[in-house]
């Protein structure tokens, strides 16, 4: 399986440009989030934990030390991109951002720095900080928590922020040079194919650089457990979220590079779906399907409709 043949993937377009291959190191800034703080709100978004994709136990550790454990588990790559993933990464003031992320660059064999966050906590004291960065030669992704345009969406899932909100940080930070990626979520509630195309065709009119797609992960201790234990939830199958997956690929524009196309989530935080354990099955499955019906790009200007 050679997806990259069929999809703009983020690996492949670093090692075009670099030469070889760069490998993306996670981070846990231990950082919190203006709506789990209480300033917009209390318990975050509702699909929200974030040991499903972080471990805590690495809050302990420093930027450096986590980023030294990390490059010592890869072994088919010698450069790296730091990525401040966890809660939201640009949520603090701006001097200790500054001595977090000079600690991320300060290790060897680092070309830049990924840092995950809302749109709604990007100010230009931020953005500048980020320029400043991308000015010396290094590789700088804002990563953009969207996951949905639909007011409805939104307010459902409690995000605490409009889609105005998105647009305003994207236009400042496009502004100065950087580049956006924008992360998008399959499977909400409330939410099927078109909704999911018409999120990314205003993401894709609005500018963005690359995008992120996940499915809806059901994980402990969000609210979201609370309705799927209860029955009011009902989760992707694989061949759903494949399917949807694919068709934004292929309404997609080819320049646009894909961070990631699904994810997946450990046990025992992951409650459901059980085929979010693993990613492989899906790849192999979304290749299969961009093989027979078209790659990225295939079905711009075309009006959605699944292929026969």
């Amino acid at each position: 399986m050679q997806i990259h043949f069929l999809v703009n993937t983020f690996g492949q377009d670093l090692l075009q440009r670099y030469g070889e291959k760069i490998h993306k190191l996670t981070l846990h800034g231990a950082f919190t989030c203006p709506n789990r703080d209480g300033t917009l709100g209390k318990g975050g978004c509702t699909f929200c934990n974030v040991a499903s994709f972080a471990d805590e136990e690495t809050q302990q550790l420093s930027i450096s030390e986590q980023l030294t454990a990390r490059k010592g588990e890869i072994v088919r790559a010698q450069r790296y991109l730091a990525y401040f993933q966890a809660y939201t990464s640009t949520y603090a003031e701006v001097a200790y951002l500054k001595k977090m992320y000079e600690e991320a660059l300060q290790v060897a064999d680092m070309v830049g720095l990924c840092v995950g966050t809302r749109p709604d906590c990007v100010p230009d004291a931020v953005l500048d900080l980020l320029s400043s960065y991308q000015q010396q030669g290094l590789e700088i992704w804002l990563e953009l928590g969207l996951q949905s345009a639909h007011a409805d969406t939104l307010k459902r899932i409690n995000r605490g922020h409009d889609y105005l909100a998105y647009v305003d940080a994207v236009e400042r930070a496009r502004a100065r040079n950087l580049k956006i990626c924008t992360h998008l979520i399959i499977g909400l509630p409330g939410e099927g194919a078109a909704e999911c195309l018409d999120t990314l065709q205003q993401v894709v009119a609005t500018g963005t650089d690359g995008i992120k797609l996940h499915p809806l992960h059901i994980v402990e201790g969000s609210t979201m457990a609370k309705a799927w234990r209860a029955g009011r939830l009902n989760a992707l199958t694989q061949t759903e979220y494949v399917e949807i997956a694919a068709e934004m690929i292929r309404h997609t524009p080819a320049e646009v590079v894909f961070h990631r196309v699904t994810a997946s989530a450990r046990r025992p935080t992951l409650l459901a779906p059980d085929w979010c354990e693993g990613r492989w099955s899906v790849m192999i499955e979304m290749d299969r399907y961009l093989k027979q019906h078209g790659g990225q790009g295939s079905a711009l200007g075309r009006s959605f409709q699944f292929p026969s």
